[in-house]
C-alpha cells in the first residue's frame, strides 16, 4: 500500500466528523480490550461532543481517499503571557482504524506532527500502560516514560513527554540517537 497523505481535518465538514468519529470509536474499542478498562472517556464522546473540542487534527488519508487514522492535539501556553508563544503540545489522541492496522499509519501521523507540526516544541502525552503497540510507539519516537498514575479505579495510565520535537528518529534508528 502506498503511504496514505497526511493532512489537515476540518471537522465541521460532516463526512470527516462522522469518519472522525467512527475510526475513533473503533480504535478506543481495541485500547479498552487491551488495557481491560471500557470506561475510555472517547466511547462514550457523542459526535457533536467531540466536534466541540478545542483540539487541531490532523488525518492519514489512503490513496483511495478513506481517512486511515488521525492524530489530534491542543496547544497550550508556557510562557504565562497568553500569546501562543512557547507551546506545548498536548497529544489528545492518536487513532488507527483497524483496518490500517500495523501499516505504519501511527507512526507515520506522529512522525509527521513531531517534523511538520510541532518542530522543537515540548511534546506530552498518555496511553493506557497495557496498550503495548502505543507505548513501543512513543518509545521508539524518542519520548521518555514518566511516571505511571490511575485516574480511574482499575485504570493505569503511562505518561510520556518529549523535551523538543526537532527530529523524530528515521526507520532503523535508535531512540535518543536522532
Amino acid at each position: 500500500m502506498p503511504s496514505p497523505q497526511i493532512r489537515a481535518l476540518d471537522l465541521t465538514d460532516d463526512a470527516t466528523a462522522a469518519a472522525v468519529h467512527r475510526i475513533g470509536r473503533a480504535a478506543y474499542t481495541v485500547e479498552a480490550e487491551l488495557i481491560g478498562f471500557d470506561g475510555i472517556p472517547a466511547l462514550r464522546e457523542s459526535l457533536a461532543e467531540m466536534r466541540a473540542q478545542a483540539l487541531h487534527w490532523a488525518g492519514a488519508v489512503s490513496e483511495d481517499g478513506e481517512l486511515a487514522g488521525f492524530l489530534a492535539w491542543e496547544e497550550e501556553p508556557n510562557d504565562g503571557t497568553g500569546t501562543g508563544i512557547g507551546t506545548d503540545i498536548s497529544i489528545d489522541r492518536l487513532c488507527v482504524a483497524p483496518a490500517f492496522f500495523r501499516r505504519g499509519v501511527a507512526s507515520l501521523l506522529l512522525r509527521h506532527a513531531l517534523a511538520e507540526l510541532f518542530p522543537g516544541r515540548p511534546v506530552q502525552v498518555t496511553t493506557g500502560a497495557a496498550n503495548t503497540p502505543a507505548v513501543r510507539l512513543y518509545e521508539a519516537l524518542g519520548f521518555t516514560r514518566g511516571p505511571d498514575f490511575s485516574p480511574a479505579p482499575g485504570l493505569v495510565m503511562a505518561s510520556f513527554s518529549r523535551p523538543t520535537a526537532a527530529r523524530p528518529p528515521g526507520p532503523g534508528t535508535r531512540p535518543g540517537t536522532s
